[in-house]
């Protein structure tokens, strides 16, 4: 089902999500001191082609660099990725077989606005009785 579902979402609007990220990340990566920003930017075009069976954790031991790095992306690309994924959730929901990709779309947001301190796994490294959190513990 996942296998599915991702293909459903990679034609209908991943492809183009993942081109966003990937753009960004190209621009973000032309000066040494964005970079970071960039290596984020790819991580979530990779995230954003293919998410379903994978979800994002909390990087426990996430310092200081991650909290402005967030205020920073935010402001310079984070909401106008965030403001994508609501114009091509608006467009998935207009059909019943999309709603569950605009859900998908929607569940991203958080993580396009402040990806720094996070990292993207596959459910299956998640055991079950654990919370995201715990998983990055392990």
């Amino acid at each position: 089902m996942r296998t599915l579902l991702n293909i459903i979402w990679l034609v209908f609007g991943g492809f183009w999500l993942a081109l966003g990220y990937m753009l960004f990340g190209l621009i973000a990566c032309l000066l040494i001191i964005t970079i970071p920003a960039g290596i984020a930017s790819f991580r979530m075009a990779g995230y954003a082609l293919w998410p379903f069976g994978r979800t994002i954790v909390q990087d426990p031991h996430a310092g200081g660099f991650s909290a402005v790095g967030n205020v920073i992306w935010f402001f310079v690309a984070g909401l106008w990725l965030a403001i994508g994924h609501v114009m091509t959730a608006a467009a998935q929901a207009i059909t019943i077989v999309g709603i569950p990709l605009a859900i998908a779309n929607i569940k991203m947001i958080p993580v396009t606005c402040f990806p720094f301190g996070k990292f993207v796994v596959s459910t299956a490294a998640v055991p079950p009785g654990y919370t995201q959190v715990d998983a990055v513990r392990l």
